[in-house]
């Protein structure tokens, strides 16, 4: 999803102009490259795919396969307009991954409708998550493969990952899943409330399909990935449905289908990810049953060995050796070192080492919260000087550290006077001079009117409060930084509220590197002051964990 942020303007222009990608991807020189068509079991659609296979070795020696399935490898990267989705693979992940002096192959999937692949987007469907079964199935019937496939990508590359777990193609032997998609509705909505890029990116992916072929390349690519208009309006019109109950949305919910599968997948979420959120993730994570692996961190939409000036912006260098270690076992079968099922980073920057996350020695504390009101006007932001409107609830200040590990849980009986009235809650540890820094948020919207029960599992995080802290809990309209709000203006009346989070019971001592990411540091710059008073008044005595063992 790393096209997410492109403006509107931008592709209203790219469509209507139709501007080409300037630049097509050269092969690496360690690489014999090739066109393949084939169909995409549908009798009509023709997928394309580019095959790198390693120089060294004869055409006719079998090798394991690692394939990304993808709507990019046609479109011109956002930082460099002269580089190709296609060359960004191949010069980033290629390059650092050394994978075909390495002896495997790596294939290169157009999704239907972008590209030289037929066919038309359908958003995460079942036309592209028939496309990922049969492009896995074709390259592990190949002469030149041994019949062993491996799915890589970040982002909506990701997400194509996740549909060949669900759908269990045949030689699937291992996903690795940057920053994926888990759920077609949580990317753009959560519990009702839409994310501020409900509408501009179903609207970018239109025109990601709209876009022409890269004219260097040959008149079959061109013809075969041409655009079919029929299927814009349709997906954009379903995309705009805003309850996860409609068979569209159910059918593009990734989380029943992969459910207790046993393909080994290595993931990694963001903590502080704002591109493709972290609605679902530990829920798949938890849900997979087959050896697993995860980097779970303060960071955004980067990939696991990305760097900007130096810097891994996941916090911590060896994430493309354990990337390697992983295919090896599990693609190539051979013996690696164990490595522990889930590496966490807190918010100091350290990584340790977990059996799964949230850890086993969690445990849930619930607090209640004050009752009281606020007004469905969409004004409160989560962070910054436009946060802090809205019915708090402060604990004591803290005798002692305690570790919050988990996903909170937000319980509350409300009274609107009008339908589609929004609740959002927020999360802070506030600090001894009152500034609040957000480490967790949810919303859902309030469809009836009168009174209701409503609950909310918001966004997970692994955040050490330290002594002195308060722990803050607001409860607003909005957090129109987050989600696009739409106000209704009435009264929204909170009788009861409660709270549970997860904490830590033993304290952790041993860690595996990290520093602070340059999100994190973002991050915690954008606390805002709470005035004193309004803690005063908002403070109630709390339960909280007990001390750290």
């Amino acid at each position: 999803m790393n096209r997410a942020k492109r403006s509107l303007t931008a592709l209203v222009v790219a469509s209507l102009f139709a501007i080409p990608s300037t630049a097509s991807a050269a092969d690496p020189p360690e690489a014999v490259g090739f066109d393949v068509y084939f169909s995409s079991g549908d009798a009509i659609t023709k997928l394309h795919a580019k095959v790198l296979r390693p120089r060294h070795l004869a055409m006719n020696v079998r090798t394991p396969v690692v394939m990304t399935v993808s709507p990019y490898f046609n479109q011109n990267d956002l930082v460099s307009p002269t580089e190709t989705g296609e060359q960004r693979f191949v010069d980033d992940f290629i390059g650092e991954s050394k994978l075909l002096q390495r002896g495997y192959t790596y294939v290169m999937v157009d999704l239907p409708g972008f590209g030289g692949s037929g066919g038309c987007n359908d958003w995460g469907g079942d036309r592209e998550q028939s496309a990922v079964t049969r492009a896995v199935e074709w390259a592990a019937g190949q002469p030149w493969s041994n019949g062993r496939v491996a799915l890589l990508g970040k982002s909506y590359d990701a997400w194509t990952g996740l549909m060949g777990i669900a759908r269990q193609p045949k030689g699937l032997v291992a996903v690795v899943a940057m920053e994926p998609v888990y759920s077609g509705y949580k990317y753009l909505y959560m519990n009702g409330v839409r994310f501020g890029n409900s509408i501009t990116t179903p609207l970018i992916f239109q025109g990601l399909d709209l876009q022409p072929g890269d004219p260097m390349r040959p008149p079959d690519y061109q013809l075969n990935g041409a655009p079919q208009f029929w299927c814009y309006g349709v997906n954009f019109a379903l995309q705009q449905q805003d309850s996860e109950e409609v068979s569209f949305w159910r059918g593009r919910d990734l989380l029943p289908a992969t459910k207790g599968k046993q393909t080994p997948v290595f993931l990694t979420q963001g903590f502080l990810e704002n591109n493709t959120r972290q609605d679902a993730a530990f829920d798949f994570f938890n849900g997979v049953t087959g050896p697993k692996r995860a980097w779970f961190g303060q960071f955004a939409h980067v990939r696991g060995w990305q760097r900007e000036d130096g810097r891994y912006l996941a916090g911590r260098p060896g994430f493309m050796a354990e990337v390697i270690r992983f295919l090896d076992r599990h693609v190539r079968g051979r013996s690696t070192r164990s490595e522990p099922p889930v590496l966490v980073q807190d918010n100091l920057g350290r990584y340790r080492a977990e059996r799964r996350w949230p850890p086993p020695d969690s445990r849930v504390i619930r607090n209640e919260l004050n009752s009281g009101s606020y007004t469905d006007d969409g004004q409160n932001q989560g962070t910054g000087a436009a946060g802090g409107k809205g019915l708090w609830t402060f604990s004591q200040p803290l005798a002692y550290d305690a570790w919050f590990s988990g996903e909170p849980v937000l319980k509350a009986s409300v009274d609107s006077a009008l339908p589609r009235a929004n609740l959002v809650a927020n999360v802070y540890d506030v600090e001894e001079d009152g500034v609040a820094v957000l480490i967790s948020r949810g919303a859902t919207l309030l469809r009836g009117s009168g009174g209701q029960d409503a609950s909310i599992k918001l966004y997970g995080q692994d955040w050490l409060i330290r002594k002195g802290h308060r722990i803050g809990v607001l409860l607003s309209s909005a957090n129109a930084e987050w989600w696009l709000h739409v106000p209704t203006g009435a009264d929204v009346a909170v009788s009861s509220a409660e709270i549970a989070m997860s904490f830590l019971t033993h304290k952790r001592t041993k860690f595996a590197g990290g520093r602070p990411t340059p999100k994190l540091e973002e991050h915690v710059g954008t606390g805002f002051p709470v005035p004193e008073p309004t803690i005063e008044e908002g403070t109630r005595r709390f339960k909280l964990p007990r001390p750290l063992d």
